[in-house]
């Protein structure tokens, strides 16, 4: 049975402290990365929505880094879109920026009324190097 690990970014945000869980978590070979969504280091949301997505993307880095993992070791999404149908150009442009070739990672996009203050939240599931 493997152990699990958590993992977290070297600047990690407050809001793993004030919610209480961890950015990932390790498991074997696989990585877990929590939901990332778009916050400043204090825990509060990036206003404006395309720099929001950005955020979370760069958030998303940061984790999968401290795992010695990249975008390209993802091989599971689930995104979360408080208002899809208006989000979703933006969000293709920042999805095309971080995935620009094939073999694209598997994705599911959910829209939700709720995600604590954030407009987008980004989770995978990574296979580690």
């Amino acid at each position: 049975m493997h152990q699990r690990e958590a993992i977290f970014p070297a600047n990690r945000h407050a809001l793993y402290k004030e919610h209480g869980y961890s950015a990932a978590i390790r498991s074997g070979d696989l990585l877990f990365v929590s939901g990332q969504v778009g916050s400043r280091e204090d825990g509060s949301p990036e206003p404006e929505f395309s720099l929001q997505v950005e955020l979370a993307f760069k958030n998303l880095q940061a984790t999968l880094a401290a795992a010695n993992c990249t975008l390209d070791d993802i091989v599971d999404v689930t995104t979360f879109h408080t208002d899809p149908e208006h989000q979703f150009a933006t969000i293709m442009q920042v999805k095309q920026k971080h995935f620009s070739a094939p073999p694209y990672p598997n994705w599911t996009a959910i829209g939700v009324n709720w995600l604590a203050g954030f407009d987008f939240e980004i989770k995978v599931i990574a296979r580690i190097p």
